[in-house]
């Protein structure tokens, strides 16, 4: 995947998650929640000042600040990878928490917190957004392939050494006389 295909991707990841959030803002807010599957999956209006799971509330600028941060290292590893069929799958997991980034990103830097609307309420897990989507499965995938599947090889930076060519035992000698 070339840069310019992986940011209309981003570009479509963050247009996925606004227009969602859109909607939530102006149908869900009015009604709270809506039951898609009773006591299993509900879409719930909520908002959320803090990082994951309402964690370190209150923290915009900083939150803000650590998106732009990650996003250009992101950005940077991207370029930077080798362009081989072995980091295909890099770069879409790479592509992935980027849009996951910067739809959470915009909501903080306009609104001061992010909506969130996807509630699975037979564990009573905490209502979530496209984006955390994104994030999350980037990010798990990201460190399966980095744990699991990437196998970098160290590179030498001195010339291998020049070993002589292994010789064959020589065959041995017939004399005429045998």
């Amino acid at each position: 995947m070339n840069k310019y295909l992986a940011l209309a991707y981003v570009a479509l990841l963050v247009i996925m998650d606004q227009a969602t959030k859109l909607a939530a803002v102006n149908y869900l807010r009015p009604v709270g929640s809506l039951a898609l599957v009773p006591g299993v999956f509900h879409l719930t209006y909520a908002t959320n000042d803090g990082a994951a799971f309402g964690l370190f509330s209150g923290g915009r600028w900083f939150f803000v600040a650590v998106t732009v941060a990650v996003v250009a290292a992101l950005a940077y590893y991207f370029v930077k990878l080798p362009h081989t069929r072995e980091y295909s799958w890099v770069r879409l997991t790479l592509v992935l928490i980027c849009g996951g980034a910067l739809g959470n990103f915009i909501d903080r830097l306009m609104k001061g917190y992010v909506v969130d609307f996807l509630h699975v309420t037979f564990i009573n897990f905490p209502v979530f957004n496209l984006a955390d989507v994104f994030l999350v499965v980037g990010t798990a995938v990201l460190s399966a392939l980095l744990i699991f599947v990437i196998k970098d090889e160290p590179v030498s930076k001195e010339p291998a050494e020049s070993k002589p060519a292994e010789s064959k035992p020589a065959a041995p000698a017939v004399s005429e006389h045998e």
